[in-house]
């Protein structure tokens, strides 16, 4: 089996590769070539090192020749342009969400139209999708059958990509898959240009001892997953067969959502990692920021989740604890109480 990954030296991306070559399977077939496509490829990337993984670098709508020079099996498509920058940059967010993910599409297709294996594609979609229009507001619960009223340049592209997926699916020219993917906290690494990016910063940054601001009031409320249960959404809906059991339906799915507000957030951060710890974040409001993040739904019906046997963070603790396990470089001794909050 040849899988592919867009956006493979991100922060996913790396993140499902690694699950990958941990396992070396995928839907019950062994992995024989990994693919990670993107425009940046650090000079030391420990995935490069595997004889299973192969590396695409450069622009994706300039390299399908190059990932279609055999056939893909699994295309994971998690190559984005993220909100703010969308946002701001109205080109750039049209040309690299939408336009390359049709051109995938498009090669994806011919490779089928040409008596190749018939590609399974998993688009990464995201909780943008939705938003609180005036003539239709968003109910208290969303689940998949909420209409989609995206309030963002980021959420219009990736809902546009959701039915492009679902209409080469219905043509039989790809097995498309759509997750929607939600907050994940708390991503390791420099702060991005996501605006939804200060839900990990407030986290991340005073863990390693530096100051953080936090751009939105207290009280909103948002919808989290962890790279734990991000990654293990993004594989299992790659994984399902369609019918009972699997995926029913065309419906995308909505990875399994945490509720917590930003106040409840930063309470943990003080609890678990003490209070020289939770004061390096102080409050700095962006209306922008508050804008976007604020129009996404914070509460979820995960039913359609737990039928693939998906399952939402126990709380925002064991996401703070699961961050400092997967990351202890990213912890200074000198952000932790002399006790050692942070433990089992």
């Amino acid at each position: 089996m040849r899988i592919v990954i867009t956006g493979g030296f991100g922060f996913l991306g790396r993140q499902v590769a690694d699950a990958l070559l941990k396992q070396r399977t995928l839907c019950g077939a062994p992995v024989d070539r990994l693919v990670l496509a993107d425009r940046f490829v650090p000079d030391e990337a420990p995935a490069t090192a595997d004889p299973l993984v192969d590396v695409v670098r450069g622009d994706l709508g300039e390299r399908l020749d190059e990932i279609f020079a055999q056939p893909v099996d699994v295309l994971i498509h998690l190559a984005s342009a993220v909100s703010s920058e969308c946002e701001a940059d109205f080109d750039l967010g049209m040309s690299a969400n939408l336009d390359t993910t049709r051109a995938l599409l498009e090669a994806a297709r011919a490779q089928s139209a040409t008596g190749g294996p018939l590609p399974r594609v998993l688009f990464s979609s995201s909780v943008a999708v939705y938003g609180s229009d005036a003539a239709l507001p968003l109910p208290p619960v969303v689940s998949e059958s909420t209409l989609p009223t995206p309030q963002s340049s980021y959420g219009v592209q990736k809902r546009i990509c959701e039915q492009l997926v679902a209409e080469y699916t219905r043509r039989g020219f790809v097995d498309g898959r759509v997750a929607r993917l939600m907050t994940v906290a708390v991503r390791p690494g420099k702060p991005n240009a996501a605006a939804s990016g200060f839900l990990s910063g407030i986290v991340r940054e005073p863990l390693a001892g530096l100051p953080a601001t936090c751009p939105v009031s207290p009280g909103l409320r948002v919808a989290l997953a962890s790279p734990r249960r991000t990654v293990e959404g993004i594989l299992r809906i790659t994984e399902a067969e369609r019918g009972p059991g699997g995926l029913e339906g065309a419906l995308p799915v909505n990875l399994p959502a945490l509720t917590v507000t930003v106040a409840e957030m930063l309470a943990t951060l003080r609890r678990v990692a003490g209070d020289a710890v939770a004061d390096l974040v102080t409050p700095s409001p962006d209306p922008a920021v508050e804008a976007i993040v604020g129009s996404w739904p914070a509460v979820f019906d995960n039913a359609r989740a737990t039928a693939l046997g998906l399952r939402p963070d126990e709380s925002f603790e064991s996401v703070i604890r699961a961050y400092v396990e997967d990351h202890p470089e990213a912890v200074t001794s000198a952000a932790l109480p002399a006790t050692g909050s942070i433990g089992p």
